[in-house]
């Protein structure tokens, strides 16, 4: 059976599950199912290669020791051993001393999963069918990435659960153009499910890692933070997933929650990649992290604040950010001016509203900077839905093939031989601080569509409200007089 069959009808079993209610507890089910998988196939390779190799997992709870065997416990037996002894167990594993790192990944996924089944004849078919995946075979691991990544794109209709998921096309983009290397230190401070990590990994692969020195020097210079219990599992098991030995650097925490002033020269990186949470608002008290003049609830733009002071001189930055904070007055005008005076914002891409649908239908925007020098031309290129389609969906998302039209006007590293045209235009520095750091600047080669005389369409309305005022008195007289009668 092919790994998308049995991944389909691993879904489908849990389907019939009385306990699992809805996408997001499924993926969350399937996510540390997977995980145990992928972990102990990645043991058993590492044995072979290494007899001192021994398992985060104690002997028992590994997956080979209870759910490898298709005859082994199933039913009330098996849901008792998953409840009262699996996920206690790798709740409470020991992290300190040799291979601590290790065992505090997996106690970090564990910490907030849940065992949604309540049947132990479906959980056992649904562990037999995961077992036909050998995680070690590479065409199937690679097979499984792609379904994976369709897993997480289902997550966009898992009610707020779409906050997680970028379109891996934005990702994709965002990666190529930011151009990271071996060595380089990154950082996603707002990590999700890894998506700006596996893109980051796929490029780096692609073009820089020809030797096992540079997968090394690559996999120990990442870095991530999740808020959330869901992505972070999801981010793990996609860490794990993607050939990263060692995912410890994905921590489970609120990067906001630290004081702004206690990120010193040793927290700096030589690139940000990251979609932050906007529209959202932090708890009370986070803002206080933060310098008087950045101090607000709305995450995204503390994000930002703190993306500019975890740069090293010289380091990159890309991000997305809502139309919101490009026009928004106040704490947005000050970010915006530190942002200019700290960092070369040499770009701005703007999207559609329909990216990120169905979970937000928002104009969006990608935010490319470099810290050390001041801005002082910002190029501003539009992507526009491909003709002959109205809008993005679900059916017809956004592709990475969509955005070469950008890719080609960029001009290669130095950004060279930019030209103004239909999607792009350039605006100084100066002119941004005249129109109060108000970065919300629209295509000047678009020609706006004619709406009319304001003065004829007001007339118009008036005229139509006097008609319909007009036409509920005559209903209003011939209710009544129908039921005089």
């Amino acid at each position: 059976m092919s790994v998308r069959n049995v991944v389909k009808s691993v879904q489908d079993i849990m389907r019939q599950d009385a306990g699992v209610d809805g996408d997001a507890q499924r993926i969350s089910q399937l996510c540390w199912m997977f995980f145990l998988k992928i972990l102990d196939d990645q043991d058993q390779e590492l044995e072979l290669l290494n007899e001192k190799h021994v398992s985060p997992i104690p002997k028992g709870r590994r997956w080979r020791d209870w759910a490898a065997n298709q005859e082994g416990i199933t039913g009330d037996k098996l849901l008792d051993f998953v409840n009262t002894d699996l996920f206690p167990a790798l709740k409470s594993l020991e992290t300190s001393g040799p291979g601590g790192a290790k065992r505090a990944v997996v106690r970090g996924v564990f910490e907030d999963a849940y065992n949604y089944m309540k049947s132990g004849q479906l959980m056992r078919q649904v562990i037999n069918k995961i077992q036909e995946i050998d995680f070690n075979d590479l065409a199937q691991r690679q097979h499984f990435g792609d379904i994976y990544e369709q897993v997480l794109n289902d997550l966009q209709s898992a009610g707020n659960a779409g906050e997680y998921y970028t379109p891996r096309a934005v990702t994709a983009f965002m990666a190529d153009r930011i151009d990271p290397k071996p060595g380089e230190t990154l950082f996603d401070p707002a990590c999700g499910t890894g998506g700006f990590l596996t893109c980051s990994l796929a490029h780096m692969r692609k073009h820089y890692v020809k030797r096992p020195e540079d997968e090394a020097s690559m996999q120990s210079s990442l870095r991530a933070v999740e808020k959330k219990p869901l992505p972070h599992m999801l981010c793990v098991t996609n860490m794990l997933l993607h050939g990263i030995q060692n995912p410890s650097f994905v921590r489970h925490d609120n990067t906001l929650s630290r004081p702004y002033a206690d990120y010193g020269p040793s927290d700096r990186v030589d690139i940000v990649l990251t979609n932050p949470p906007f529209g959202g608002r932090e708890e009370d008290g986070i803002e206080n992290n933060f310098p008087s003049q950045f101090r607000t609830r709305e995450t995204a733009d503390l994000f930002l604040a703190l993306i500019v002071r975890l740069l090293k001189p010289g380091g990159r930055a890309a991000l997305v950010l809502p139309d919101g904070s490009l026009f928004g007055e106040g704490v947005k005008t000050r970010l915006k001016e530190h942002l200019m005076e700290e960092c070369n914002l040499h770009t701005i891409v703007r999207l559609p509203n329909s990216v990120f649908k169905p979970y937000a239908s928002i104009g969006t925007n990608l935010l490319f900077f470099e810290k050390g020098e001041p801005t002082k031309d910002i190029w501003f290129w539009e992507h526009r839905v491909p003709e002959g389609q109205k809008a993005y969906s679900m059916t017809k998302p956004i592709r990475f093939d969509h955005l070469q039209g950008c890719i080609e006007w960029w001009g290669g590293v130095k950004r060279k031989g930019r030209k103004e045209g239909p999607f792009a235009w350039k605006v100084t520095a100066e002119e941004v601080k005249a129109r109060g750091y108000n970065l919300d600047i629209k295509n000047p080669h678009t020609v706006a569509d004619d709406h009319g005389d304001p003065e004829e369409l007001l007339a118009s309305l008036a005229a139509a409200e006097d008609e319909t005022t007009r036409l509920r008195d005559q209903l209003k007289a011939i209710l009544a007089e129908a039921l005089a009668r």
